[in-house]
């Protein structure tokens, strides 16, 4: 009796040691195994919050380039509409779209490699430049074009443009924005949910030239089409 007890619980405990072990073994592989979700995107990763961008050369922009060095070579450029300048015993130089610091390592390239000046010093001022700006469109009740002169977040600029308007659609206030010349991202904000949970960590803070576009909401673009009956046409019952 106590033999066949010993080899009951021997077996027991071989099919118990093979179980936690292969639970154990599974477990570690789990472990082992890299998180997907770390690699993968995600729908809520948060776009267009690039802050503190630097001001790139436009069209217009008037600047003054400083060579104490060789102050001969001393010059005022204005930026072309086709986004060039034209330097002094260079020629022209496709300036647009860079920052202040790119636009310096420029000149010092385009005089170095035409051999005029070696290993030139230069410095860039922007002398008139246009001035940060963004767009406010649709149902608001001052759409226009608006200075950029601080930090200001999309709740921030509606207000600004005179706040909502009855027809506003809260829930998909579009913010566009230019990346490149062709290219244009959009960040769809569902305002009227973020402004009744108080929950701004959404609200984009804006880029010069980017542009608010408030759409119309359904109900006001079929009220027109509502037939309007007064209370009058219809019998009254008591």
């Amino acid at each position: 009796m106590k033999i066949k007890m010993l080899v009951g619980m021997a077996g027991m405990a071989a099919l118990l040691g093979v179980t936690v072990g292969s639970i154990s073994a599974n477990a570690q592989d789990v472990q082992n195994q890299p998180k997907a979700s770390a690699a993968l995107p995600t729908a809520d990763r948060p776009v267009l919050q690039h802050r503190f961008a630097r001001y790139r050369i436009e069209r217009s922009d008037v600047v003054d380039l400083d060579f104490p060095l060789v102050p001969e070579y001393d010059q005022e450029v204005t930026v072309q509409p086709d986004g060039y300048v034209t330097l002094k015993d260079v020629g022209d130089l496709h300036v647009e779209g860079m920052t202040t610091s790119e636009f310096t390592e420029a000149v010092r390239k385009a005089y170095a490699d035409a051999r005029i000046l070696h290993d030139p010093v230069v410095t860039i001022n922007l002398k008139d430049f246009q001035k940060p700006y963004f767009t406010a469109l649709g149902q608001l009740g001052k759409p226009g074009k608006y200075e950029l002169r601080e930090d200001i977040t999309v709740a921030e600029a509606v207000a600004i443009a005179g706040g909502f308007t009855a027809k506003s659609k809260h829930s998909q206030v579009l913010l566009l924005r230019r990346v490149s010349g062709d290219l244009v991202e959009v960040k769809n904000l569902n305002m009227k949910k973020m402004l009744a949970k108080g929950d701004l960590s959404e609200d984009v803070f804006l880029q010069p030239g980017d542009m608010l576009y408030v759409p119309q909401n359904v109900i006001s673009k079929i009220q027109p089409f509502i037939p309007y009956y007064s209370i009058s046409a219809f019998p009254q019952q008591f």
